[in-house]
């Protein structure tokens, strides 16, 4: 019986293999690609179809298959798409006691300390909390993310201005006021942007729809 993901990373292999352009390409060279494939898979959940997502999913694995074949020919450290899975297995039994072992969880929250319990033993040289935070991630995510961490350290999140910001460290300061009171309330900021922005988006499109049948009528 065909295995489709055995089959999707010996396809992954013949291309590094005998296509020119793939044969040639970094982890580095990767990484704009990694960043739009999930962008897209964003776009997808949030405004696709239920075929859009399962032709974004299979453009990200993709680029998992991609980075885990160039790392297979290292010569310093290799590994392969074997060696990944394997190690996510590990880790996601490691911090699922409440699934694998005989820890208890009834609770999201139950669940929440038993993961974050699981990574602190696999994390112990870390020195910070923010420690592993990317900062790379959208800058609203980031914020998020760092607001998070902070409650563990700061007594309290940034209280939103009083006025208007006069200048730009201000408007700093409001926006990640604004990050932190989304958070409490238990929105999320990167997405209620993308959805205002995809609101705005209709509104230009609808808008240019619109001058251009004028234009046409006074032609």
């Amino acid at each position: 019986m065909s295995d489709p993901l055995r089959d999707a990373a010996e396809t992954m292999r013949a291309v590094r293999e005998r296509c020119v352009w793939t044969a040639q390409i970094s982890h580095r060279d990767l990484v704009p690609y990694l960043i739009e494939e999930s962008a897209e898979v964003v776009d997808a959940v949030e405004a696709g179809t239920a075929a859009d997502l399962r032709e974004e999913l299979g453009d990200l694995l993709w680029q998992v298959l991609f980075h885990a074949e160039i790392a297979s020919r290292s010569a310093s450290d290799p590994f392969d798409i074997d060696d990944v899975a394997r190690g996510l297995t590990e880790k996601m039994v490691r911090r699922h006691p409440h699934v694998f072992g005989d820890a208890t969880a009834e609770t999201p929250e139950q669940v929440l300390v038993l993961w974050n319990a699981a990574k602190s033993a696999e994390k112990r040289a870390r020195t910070s909390v923010l420690d592993g935070v990317s900062a790379h991630m959208p800058t609203l995510a980031l914020a998020q993310k760092m607001l998070a961490k902070s409650e563990s350290v700061l007594s309290a999140a940034p209280a939103p201005p009083a006025e208007p910001p006069a200048d730009e460290a201000g408007l700093g300061d409001a926006l990640l006021a604004l990050v932190a009171h989304g958070r409490a309330q238990g929105w999320d900021a990167e997405r209620a942007l993308r959805e205002r922005l995809r609101t705005l988006g209709a509104d230009i499109r609808e808008a240019e729809g619109t001058s251009g049948a004028a234009a046409d009528l006074e032609g």
